[in-house]
């Protein structure tokens, strides 16, 4: 077992900015209903779901509309697609693993192994569940890949190895010098935990160790891997051109985004996270701290160019799967999720210790977002004008 290590200022509260203003009352449940709904009739959604955590609690969840063309309700316990809101989750699985000294944050995926990277046969392993690392032979980079670089979109993969145009996996930038937003390094990550070194921890099912936080946090009804269980109360989704579309029944792990979940389930998972709950205070801090600065204007398309230095944001930054930032109530973080069909979105607050999760199944939701989030924590400084610039080539 390895000893844990953080770097010194992972140890220093990232819990609010000194100028920070103080916490104004949340609205009313009354209040949020109707500003929920009137962001449902704005925008066309059929379906959304709401849950605010204040302090480090859940205080309100609820769902609105309905989950599949027959006009079924959506309820707090339907079971919705928590696209790459499974990346957030991945974060804090990696730094359980981090606490036990199974895995380190900063020594190269390389170490965990036994055979170099590109020598493993990923479709005889678990096909379709990695990419195609035998691509790799030749550009030695993939040594210098951390686990850190993965959980900060930093490893210099594309999104996915099959959006190359020649569909092979490649490394487009030396690894840890800038972000690109990535699924694959996620994907090595999952790669490197369970087919890594058992003698030092490694080894084991992803899919097992989440299992074990969901049922620890009481989340009953949220995988990483379709469960059948799961079919009498699932919410299909809608497109941007309101077209219903089923439900894709995940069958395989993919910690990049495969998580189903219900918003009563994933409201206990945010409040675990923003109280620290199951990790120590060192991992904790290095979550959500600003690990790499993003130079980008906007989230998508993926590889864009850097701005110059006096354009980009100060206040903006990856943490450990998810967004930093900082604002007019002090240092938070965010994750969105999306697919087609699929809206979601996480913010934390880190002073107040307040959230706000929202997940629908109709993707015009989203546009309802930043004021949202706005009506129920007040101002916040999120970036979504960052993530939303531009979705070419955004999956989960």
């Amino acid at each position: 077992m390895r000893a844990l290590a953080f770097c010194l200022t992972a140890l220093i509260a990232t819990s609010a900015t000194a100028r920070s203003l103080p916490s104004a009352p949340l609205p009313s449940p009354k209040a949020i209903d109707a500003q929920a709904r009137a962001a449902m009739t704005k925008t066309g959604a059929k379906g959304l779901a709401i849950a605010v955590i204040d302090n480090g609690k859940v205080t309100y969840v609820q769902a609105y509309g309905v989950r599949n063309a027959k006009g079924d309700p959506l309820l707090a316990d339907t079971v919705m697609y928590g696209a790459s809101l499974t990346k957030t989750v991945m974060a804090y699985t990696t730094l359980t693993l981090v606490d036990r000294g199974a895995i380190a944050l900063d020594t190269p995926i390389a170490d965990d192994l036994d055979q170099p990277l590109p020598s493993y046969d990923s479709e005889a392993i678990a096909p379709g569940k990695y990419g195609p690392y035998k691509d790799l032979a030749g550009d030695d980079r993939w040594r210098r890949i951390t686990p850190r670089m993965a959980l900060t979109h930093s490893t210099g993969f594309r999104n996915f190895w099959f959006l190359e145009p020649d569909q092979k996996l490649r490394i487009h930038f030396d690894p840890g010098t800038r972000f690109s937003y990535s699924g694959e390094g996620f994907s090595l990550l999952q790669f490197a935990i369970e087919n890594g070194r058992k003698s030092q921890g490694l080894g084991q099912d992803v899919g097992g160790l989440t299992d074990a936080i969901f049922a620890r946090l009481g989340m009953m009804r949220t995988s990483l891997k379709w469960r059948p269980d799961f079919r009498p109360n699932v919410a299909d989704g809608w497109n941007d051109k309101g077209e219903p579309v089923e439900h894709d029944e995940r069958s395989k792990v993919r910690v990049a985004g495969s998580m189903d979940t219900t918003i009563a389930d994933l409201s206990k998972f945010v409040a675990a996270l923003v109280r620290g709950d199951g990790l120590s205070p060192a991992a904790r801090a290095e979550l959500a701290r600003p690990g790499l600065p993003i130079a980008t204007a906007h989230q998508f398309p993926n590889l864009a160019p850097t701005l110059p230095a006096e354009q980009r944001r100060k206040d903006l930054a990856a943490g450990l799967g998810v967004i930093v930032f900082d604002g007019p109530q002090g240092h938070g973080f965010f994750k969105g999720g999306h697919d087609d069909q699929t809206g979601n979105t996480m913010v934390c607050l880190e002073k107040s210790k307040r959230c706000v999760l929202i997940l629908s199944n109709d993707v015009r939701a989203e546009a309802s977002y930043p004021d949202l989030v706005r009506f129920i924590l007040g101002g916040t400084g999120v970036p979504y004008d960052w993530e939303y610039g531009d979705h070419a080539g955004k999956s989960g």
